[in-house]
């Protein structure tokens, strides 16, 4: 009871939070705190399959179909990016399965799979670069306008707080969905094909069958993030939504906050975010790629030393402290 009372005291803190006096801070603090609810969506997307052995290391792939298919329909076809979203959700599945069936097919697993993964990403980034007629090539690709007020059919708005509370809401979904599945029968499943894929289909787990669902459930997931990250945005760039640099910016957030438990990708993701706008606003473009550098020594301590994560060894602490100590004789 206490632990829901809690949830729900942040929830309604979250609610009420953009009407909170924050003088010439607002816009700013608006924006990170969008930028935390969105990042933190799509690392939970990933950890649906980071946390059963399935270490993808080129989700970028996921986040530039989802981004560059709902701006490329909107901008040379005027649809809007409400029936976008389902067409870019489509394609990262299809990409997904192309990907994960032969990988499930010819027993491809472990670093081999992280390795296929990572290129596919950077096919995906080269193929952007290479169409640059339609996606804008290396310079990225500006969503079209539908007025300066914006538009609700173009899901555009000069109000950013009707992105935080969209954002909030894409961020309650992740965490359902997150804990939908770790609730299912489909856990159990994973985690027996994660330790060991021949004993799990022994007993009667369609291996196959499960690792393209999760697969295709990350993707889809991962797209939609995307397409709410372009829409808030407004642009598009190769770099910053494709290929190896992002992929590895969304393993780096959830390892960091802990891929085990449900809130360890929003409390990753918050920590980079918030450490990447400190570094950028105190030291400006004085030490360009000091957060990269810092997120990879916290990676390696945290690995070492915190291998759940923050979040997850917090957690683990906690629990330890409250279990009854056992009766002597």
């Amino acid at each position: 009871m206490i632990g829901r009372a809690a949830a729900v005291a942040v929830l309604l803190a979250l609610v009420v939070a953009p009407f909170v006096p924050m003088g010439g801070m607002r816009q700013y603090v608006l924006h990170v705190v969008i930028q935390i609810f969105i990042w933190s969506f799509i690392g939970g997307a990933w950890s649906l399959m980071g946390r059963f052995g399935l270490v993808s290391l080129g989700h970028g792939a996921f986040l530039g179909v989802g981004a560059y298919t709902t701006t490329l329909l909107w901008n040379f076809y005027g649809l809007t990016p409400w029936l976008g979203t389902l067409v870019a959700m489509a394609a990262a599945v299809v990409l997904a399965l192309i990907v994960a069936y032969p990988c499930s097919r010819f027993g491809i697993i472990g670093h081999y799979f992280a390795l296929v993964t990572l290129a596919v990403g950077e096919v995906v980034r080269l193929l952007i670069i290479a169409e640059r007629d339609w996606t804008g090539g290396s310079l990225g690709l500006t969503l079209k306008t539908a007025g300066a007020g914006g538009s609700l059919l173009a899901a555009q708005s000069a109000d950013k707080r009707v992105f935080y509370y969209a954002a909030l809401i894409v961020w309650l979904i992740g965490l359902w969905v997150w804990v939908r599945l770790d609730r299912s029968m489909a856990r159990a499943a994973m985690e027996a094909i994660g330790e060991d894929e021949v004993a799990a289909a022994s007993v009667g787990v369609h291996v196959a069958r499960f690792k393209l669902a999760i697969t295709a459930l990350s993707a889809a997931l991962t797209a939609f993030g995307g397409v709410v990250y372009a829409q808030y945005i407004t642009y598009v760039n190769p770099e910053t939504l494709a290929g190896i640099g992002v992929s590895l910016r969304i393993v780096f957030a959830v390892v960091l906050g802990g891929m085990y438990s449900w809130l360890g990708p929003t409390v990753g993701t918050a920590l980079t975010i918030t450490l990447q706008e400190y570094l950028r606003v105190k030291f400006g473009l004085r030490l360009i790629g000091m957060a990269e550098t810092i997120y990879g020594l916290l990676l390696v301590v945290f690995i070492i030393f915190l291998p759940a994560g923050i979040y997850g060894s917090v957690r683990a602490l906690l629990a330890r402290r409250r279990a009854p100590a056992p009766a002597t004789a």
